[in-house]
């Protein structure tokens, strides 16, 4: 049987404008758009959604209409623009975990410079390691490996070839989104986190307290990451503050949270007023028992949590 030959949608004699001035610095102003708002939703929300497809729909849509781009440049400018966005990703999960373990008043705690080259050197490495091995997975292996992602941001290019109104949805999602965060943040007509919270003093149900962020950032992320992943999300929400929240509240006295909360940064003093969870050092009692339980112990289980779900997302491929 004859080995079936990869053919690309350009051919390679074909003379088409690729690596140009433009595409680059189209590309590289979207990796910072995108970068910044995934610096943001990773800091916010603890995830981050890949921009490759939305980037690639308005690379055709503004590169096509008003620079004049084939498609081989908004490949490019598709390509660097989601590089910076991944980039921009890798840098808000790890460099907070240096700043912990740094002390605030050292020179070195927060070095623009420091993380600009660690940001640098680790791009170019992943491109570097990526370089060797294109053939073999992407050009040898085409009809076996899927790339999804990939897939999609090809078949958005090469329809953008063949015209149509593709990034319609995409501006119009954009619109709402403006329009919801000025009636939100800026005019306040929406709630920005309405919440529920029963007292302390419940006998059945103790600082139980049912609360929603509700922000187009946030419903976007839930579109993109799809009700399996979102409900998993909200599981996790409804166990912390609706079932463990309320048992410690109801078993650990406030003395034994205040000196967890002094441990771990939060609290100056036991002997001292505020902190997280507003503790009052006279009626030893907290002004939120919520918050105070939640980042004295909630916080930790869910750290925990994360890495056990790291470990056993790598252990799941190998057979036991």
């Amino acid at each position: 049987m004859a080995e079936k030959k990869f053919q690309p949608f350009i051919a390679p004699e074909a003379n088409v404008k690729e690596l140009t001035v433009k595409s680059i610095l189209l590309g590289s102003l979207f990796g910072v758009i995108f970068g910044a708002a995934t610096v943001y939703l990773a800091l916010k929300a603890g995830l981050t959604v890949s921009a490759s497809i939305p980037i690639a729909v308005i690379a055709i849509t503004l590169g096509r209409r008003f620079f004049k781009t084939t498609i081989l440049e908004n490949n490019i400018i598709q390509t660097t623009g989601s590089a910076g966005e991944s980039i921009a990703a890798g840098v808000a999960f790890t460099l907070p975990g240096f700043l912990f373990l740094s002390s605030p008043d050292s020179a070195e705690y927060f070095n623009y410079l420091t993380i600009l080259i660690l940001a640098i050197v680790g791009g170019l490495l992943g491109t570097l390691l990526m370089v060797p091995l294109r053939k073999a997975l992407i050009v040898n292996e085409h009809d076996n490996l899927p790339y999804p992602e990939g897939t999609a941001c090809g078949d958005v290019l090469k329809a953008g070839e063949k015209g149509g109104d593709f990034a319609k949805t995409a501006f119009w999602g954009l619109g709402v989104a403006l329009l919801y965060a000025v009636l939100q943040k800026v005019l306040h007509v929406i709630a920005e986190v309405p919440y529920w919270a029963t007292k302390q003093t419940n006998k059945f149900f103790p600082s139980a307290k049912i609360s929603g962020e509700i922000t187009p950032e946030y419903l976007g992320v839930g579109y993109i990451i799809g009700p399996r992943i979102a409900g998993v999300l909200v599981a996790g929400g409804v166990l912390s503050w609706l079932v463990l929240i309320p048992l410690l509240s109801y078993i650990v006295p406030p003395d034994t949270i205040a000196i967890q909360l002094v441990k771990l940064g939060y609290l100056a003093d036991i002997t001292k007023d505020g902190g997280k969870g507003n503790w009052n050092a006279a009626t030893h009692t907290f002004g939120d028992y919520s918050a105070a339980i939640y980042y004295a112990f909630v916080r930790l289980i869910g750290a925990g949590a994360v890495a056990t779900g790291g470990i056993i997302t790598l252990a799941k491929p190998y057979p036991l």
